[in-house]
């Protein structure tokens, strides 16, 4: 019996300064599928140089844009990557070795490491930070959510030992500008659900979620990285609840 076909999807929008690396560490897989947003910068020039399965249409939701990617995939398993992520090579081995032996789950989850700063941020619940991105193709879908997609395995689900690599933020501008955004689909989410944002959310949630991350779970640990983590993730959460509550009073 042949090894399964391995195929690694990738969603892209004006992601030229990360793509080529997310791409070079997954260069190995049977095959590359790239969905692209219709960017602005060279993302698809780049995306070309590693496979002719580069394909772009309007943005259409996060889960909608991955479950097109996934659609377009020919390979027996899928390899959902961001393209901030990256495959280093004992994810490659252990995920090779995998596939070669038959596996017995329908999809496995990957612990991700976070880097900020260009450290490895150990703590603040941001590790493992496991992810559920290998599945059999067929057993596996994006729910469909406005923000924070992951996916549903119809099936058994396994873990892998080995982590991503995540270049999650270049800089606190860089948080700042994607907390803006994704803040502003979350609250949207809430509301369509019949949510309301109370005193609670906004002072009580925003300050556990600090207490939560630094002292909680350890985020004092990581040094400064830490600290401003624990304070951004704090704030994206006083933002989510303004904008909640900024669209009720409307």
């Amino acid at each position: 019996m042949s090894r399964p076909r391995l195929s690694v999807v990738v969603i892209t929008l004006n992601e030229a300064e990360r793509l080529r690396a997310c791409l070079e560490s997954a260069a190995w897989a049977d095959e590359l599928v790239v969905v692209d947003a219709e960017s602005q910068d060279k993302t698809v020039q780049i995306a070309r140089e590693f496979t002719d399965r580069v394909l772009v249409r309007p943005w259409a939701g996060f889960a909608e844009q991955k479950n097109f990617a996934v659609a377009q995939a020919t390979g027996d398993w899928i390899l959902s990557l961001d393209a901030d992520e990256e495959v280093p090579p004992e994810l490659r081995a252990e995920i090779q070795a995998l596939l070669g032996a038959e596996p017995a789950e329908d999809g496995y989850r990957v612990p991700r490491r976070n880097i900020f700063w260009g450290r490895w941020i150990r703590h603040g619940g941001l590790y493992p930070d496991w992810q559920l991105r290998l599945f059999r193709r067929g057993r596996g879908r994006f729910v469909e959510r406005t923000v924070h997609e992951s996916v549903r395995v119809e099936g058994r689900v396994g873990r892998l030992a080995s982590p991503l690599v995540h270049r999650s933020y270049r800089d606190v501008a860089d948080f700042l500008e994607r907390a803006d955004r994704y803040s502003t689909l979350a609250a949207a989410e809430w509301v369509r659900s019949g949510r309301r944002a109370g005193v609670g959310d906004l002072v009580v949630r925003p300050a556990g979620r600090f207490l939560s991350m630094y002292v909680v779970r350890g985020g004092f640990l990581d040094g400064w990285p830490g600290f401003l983590l624990a304070c951004l993730y704090a704030y994206y959460v006083f933002v989510r609840s303004a904008k909640v509550w900024e669209r009720a009073r409307r």
